[in-house]
């Protein structure tokens, strides 16, 4: 009997325990707060953004918290805490958590997001589709813009579909064939691959008739393709950072920068209601129509093989865009 009820009041979740190396783990079940609610998680995407802390830097600190580096969840309420009167029960909800790497985890009231039921049994890793919206927000891509996108993984992948839903034209460039078949499927009207610097620059010249890009979202989080980012850009053009730099300090060419005026915009947010906003806006894109994630969905692991879909969000196998585990 004492052994039925530990199991009901813990749970099971992802713990990093060494570099490179996750353990599932028993860790005491979380319980909702005021204002918060507890969430029974379906899956969770894997962030690229993983990828370093998994791997061991200096500044990371093992074992990390049970759950943790989760952060796109979806799965449904199964527990409200006090002061929250506009969810219910067994909802359906993305959530802006940050320890989803587990079968349970608690969201603020205002990091959770209501699916509607034309999403039922869909995986919906919130944070990078409000994310890919955001950037699209900030990037102000419109019709008969010419549109670069450099680095094309699952944001950039979704990027491109916006883009060209809203008639602008784009040059889709990744250092991978299979990334590039994808853009050309999500609407890139040209694709290059991402490997000879002043080759591209020539390219986008002769593709311009010299003019080069309105718009230039940059989305490897890499210093050489933000470099080539900014040749890209045309005198008063828009460049849009929307790779997460993690890597260290980057050195620009100012100068370029100076001369041809151009804006750029650190395209990250972190203001949870800004979030919370543009997964609203994916959650109305994908219902329409206008955005389907599914096919970008590639790569499904269960809890216990979370290094495995880490390796595979570093390493980027043929056909890989992007992983999820199921966390149920």
């Amino acid at each position: 009997m004492a052994e039925a009820i530990a199991v009901e009041v813990t749970m099971k979740a992802a713990v990093v325990v060494g570099p490179g190396r996750s353990e599932v783990q028993r860790a005491p079940r979380p319980e909702p707060g005021r204002d918060q609610v507890r969430i029974r998680l379906e899956g969770c995407g894997v962030c690229a953004s993983n990828v370093t802390p998994w791997s061991g830097p200096d500044w990371m600190a093992f074992p990390t918290r049970p759950g943790g580096l989760g952060h796109e969840g979806w799965g449904r309420i199964d527990a409200i805490g006090p002061g929250v009167d506009d969810l219910e029960l067994n909802q359906r909800v993305a959530t802006l958590s940050q320890n989803a790497y587990a079968e349970y985890d608690i969201a603020a009231r205002n990091e959770v997001i209501p699916l509607p039921p034309e999403l039922d049994g869909k995986p919906f890793p919130a944070e990078p589709l409000g994310c890919a919206m955001n950037i699209f927000r900030r990037s102000d891509i419109g019709a008969g813009q010419t549109v670069a996108i450099v680095g094309i993984g699952f944001l950039g992948a979704i990027l491109t579909r916006l883009a060209s839903a809203a008639g602008a034209r784009v040059i889709a460039l990744s250092r991978r064939g299979y990334a590039l078949d994808v853009a050309r499927r999500m609407g890139a009207a040209n694709t290059l691959v991402l490997d000879d610097h002043y080759e591209i620059i020539r390219t986008v010249s002769d593709l311009t008739g010299g003019a080069f890009c309105d718009r230039v979202v940059e989305a490897t989080g890499k210093a050489w393709p933000l470099d080539l980012a900014a040749e890209l850009t045309r005198e008063r053009g828009r460049l849009i950072i929307a790779g997460y730099h993690q890597d260290g300090p980057r050195q620009i060419n100012m100068q370029l920068w100076n001369w041809r005026g151009i804006d750029v915009i650190n395209a990250h947010e972190r203001d949870p209601a800004v979030y919370a906003e543009g997964v609203r806006a994916a959650i109305e894109a994908v219902v329409s129509g206008r955005l389907d994630p599914t096919t970008l969905l590639t790569d499904a692991y269960p809890l216990d093989r979370l290094d495995a879909a880490l390796a595979a969000t570093r390493d980027r196998p043929e056909g890989f865009m992007k992983a999820f585990v199921t966390c149920g």
